[in-house]
């Protein structure tokens, strides 16, 4: 099985393996509203893989892949036209760089959240990323140490799911 599965201990099982990892700082949500900093329940596909260039090789995986930019951001004002959408900054309405100073966007997997069409107010910028040193929560993302994302980025498949439990 190549789906991960995501509870609310913090824990992710891909297949036989087990991972440590950092859920939203509102814990796991079945409502997800933007802003709350909930992890949304259900299940959801892995569209692609961004990853920073000047930071390391594209890693293998079976997801699209496509390096992230500097003026590259994510749209999360509920009401413009690119909500939950990649974007090219300078960008008027408000959004995410996705080009961060620290680590965490190293590696980003894009969670098909809200994304077929958007829903305005239902949650933008759901990732897959890498955690904080220090196991801080994210706003709503899983997050893993580098060395278990390499791994789970080796095994997973272009079908594989992330299927968060309440």
């Amino acid at each position: 099985m190549s789906d991960l599965l995501v509870n609310a201990d913090g824990v992710c099982r891909l297949g036989e393996h087990s991972y440590r990892c950092a859920l939203g700082s509102g814990g796991i949500v079945a409502d997800k509203r933007e802003g709350d900093g909930g992890t949304p329940v259900g299940t959801w596909p892995l569209r692609r893989l961004l990853y920073r260039p000047d930071r390391g090789d594209a890693p293998a995986c079976a997801l699209p892949v496509e390096a992230i930019r500097p003026e590259d951001g994510w749209c999360d004002d509920p009401q413009h036209a690119d909500y939950n959408r990649l974007v090219a900054r300078p960008f008027a309405a408000s959004h995410e760089a996705m080009w961060r100073d620290d680590n965490l966007y190293d590696l980003v997997v894009v969670v098909g959240h809200n994304d077929d069409p958007p829903a305005a107010g239902a949650g933008s910028a759901i990732f897959l990323h890498l955690a904080r040193a220090d196991w801080g929560p994210t706003a709503g993302c899983v997050a893993f140490t580098r060395e278990d994302f390499l791994e789970i980025l080796g095994t997973i498949t272009a079908k594989s799911q992330l299927i968060v439990e309440g």
